[in-house]
Parts: C-alpha cells; structure tokens; sequence
C-alpha cells in the first residue's frame, strides 16, 4: 500500500477548487472556548525557522500549531 501524499496548501487549493468539493462536510466545529490575552515570546531565530517549518508542514499557522505544542506538553504533564 502506497503512503497517501501530504496536503499542502497548494494542493489543498487544487482539492477544493471543483465546485462538488466546496460543499461542507459533518457539523460545524466551533472553537470550544475563547482564547485568552497574547502572550509575547521570543524564540531565537533557529528555532522559529524550525517552528515556522513545522507549522507549514502541519499546514497550521504559527500561533496554532504553538498552542498545539504547549497543550500536548500541559496533557503530558498533567495526565
């Protein structure tokens, strides 16, 4: 069995383009709870290249997948 490709935002734009595809799916998601204040963090440039890197490969913004990140080390540690 052959490893299915990686959605990336272009090919994304190429899945969803067609008209048939457009139609949404299932429930709506809506964000289960508010976000809070922004919080400023500095993070050296080596590992914002990484951060950004990950984030476009996960197809996330960079807030997201940060809060991804510091919710699954909070679960780790408190579960």
């Amino acid at each position: 069995m052959t490893k299915p490709k990686k959605m990336t935002p272009k090919r994304g734009q190429a899945v969803h383009a067609p008209p048939e595809n457009q139609v949404p799916q299932g429930p709506v998601r809506l964000r289960r709870e508010k976000l809070s204040d922004a919080v400023p963090v500095r993070l050296p440039a080596e590992m914002m290249t990484e951060v950004r890197r990950r984030a476009d490969e996960d197809d996330l913004s960079v807030s997201s997948w940060i809060r991804r990140a510091v919710e699954r080390e909070i679960g780790r540690t408190v579960g």
